[in-house]
């Protein structure tokens, strides 16, 4: 070994152990830089339009964009957060206090359905009012519990709270400001083919822009639309019921209905048939619908993953990673496929070359 392979090396070597190290120093504030990361890649186009009619004044242009930001997603979030947990307490104690009789519910339900189902019920034991009320209850206020204890732990990390939104905001700032820099000098480092780093820089900021724009804006409307359907019918904690629509509505295929079509069913078996009728009709009308026509217009047929993917990525990636999974789990299913698509092309390109290669 000659002292230039030695050099190269120890230099690959310290390379390695640096960028570690320097991902361990960022690993307690990920979230951080990973949210400041993903609205960067958001709102860079809306910061590129803010820089040409601000003159070129990049400082400005970011500043600008951030309060965009501010004020269009992370101040409504909050305030959506707190008045959620807030009606997650009141669920809470009025189930607590009887206000609220899961066994009653079900008690109706049961004395409006066809004898032989209650037969074939009866068979499992799943007309035993007692069990059943007290497993509900269990449930209802084990989810409620879970709401509020979170709440009461990031009041008591206030100050984490505060760093790690300081940080993500700071951040964003300069990702905005500097973000093309960054990226080009990422781009230049990486030790691949300059068309594959094209194709796979590409389809990152492609699928993060998709995950964000196709499935958290949908998912938000989805919610926000049961949650009106769900006040109208005067059903009670519609908040907390629309923001539970809009987390499920993450998932494709499944989605808002796990919690309207219940209602609906109850509406329609306890006599209230013009509540059920109008919440099958405006969910399946409106809020199934609205996924078939945001999306396309806000992401694009061609970008979507297969929804099955998507379902698998979302679920394991919230499973491994918590709320931060919901996206990172689909960008690694898009980065992995496009990955496989470019050795599959490769390797196609180079069985065409041979066949095509004189003896």
């Amino acid at each position: 070994m000659n002292y230039s392979e030695i050099q190269q090396k120890t230099f690959l070597a310290l390379l390695i152990a640096f960028s570690f190290a320097f991902i361990g120093i960022l690993l307690p504030f990920y979230g951080a830089v990973f949210w400041a990361s993903v609205l960067a890649i958001l709102f860079s186009p809306f910061y590129r339009k803010m820089l040409i009619k601000m003159n070129q004044r990049s400082n400005l242009a970011a500043l600008a964009t951030l309060g965009i930001c501010l004020v269009l997603v992370i101040l409504p979030l909050i305030l959506i957060s707190i008045s959620m947990v807030h009606e997650a307490s009141n669920l809470y104690n009025n189930i607590r206090s009887g206000q609220i009789n899961f066994g009653a519910y079900f008690e109706k339900v049961v004395a409006a359905l066809p004898s032989w189902v209650v037969t074939q019920m009866d068979k499992f034991g799943l007309t035993n009012v007692a069990s059943l009320q007290a497993k509900i209850t269990t449930a209802a206020v084990q989810g409620s519990e879970f709401i509020t204890k979170q709440a009461i732990s990031i009041g008591q990390n206030t100050f984490n709270f505060l760093v790690s939104f300081t940080i993500m905001l700071y951040m964003l700032f300069f990702l905005l400001r500097d973000g093309d820099k960054i990226a080009n000098r990422i781009r230049q480092a990486a030790p691949l083919n300059p068309d594959h780093k094209r194709t796979l820089f590409n389809n990152l900021t492609t699928a993060i822009r998709a995950t964000v724009k196709g499935n958290v804006i949908v998912a938000a409307v989805q919610g926000a639309l049961g949650g009106i359907a769900f006040w109208f019918l005067g059903v009670q904690g519609a908040l907390l019921w629309a923001v539970l629509m809009a987390f499920l509505s993450l998932l494709p295929a499944v989605g808002a209905a796990l919690i309207w079509v219940p209602v609906a069913v109850y509406f329609l078996l306890t006599g209230a048939v013009w509540q059920g009728v109008t919440l099958i009709v405006f969910g399946v009308l409106v809020i199934g619908l609205v996924d078939n026509i945001l999306r396309p217009i806000l992401v694009g047929k061609d970008t979507a993953l297969p929804d099955f993917i998507v379902l698998i990525s979302t679920v394991g990636g919230m499973a491994l990673l918590g709320l931060n999974g919901f996206v990172i789990g689909p960008v690694i299913a898009a980065l992995f496929m496009t990955l496989w698509d470019i050795f599959s092309s490769g390797k196609q390109k180079q069985e065409a070359e041979k066949l095509h290669r004189p003896d």
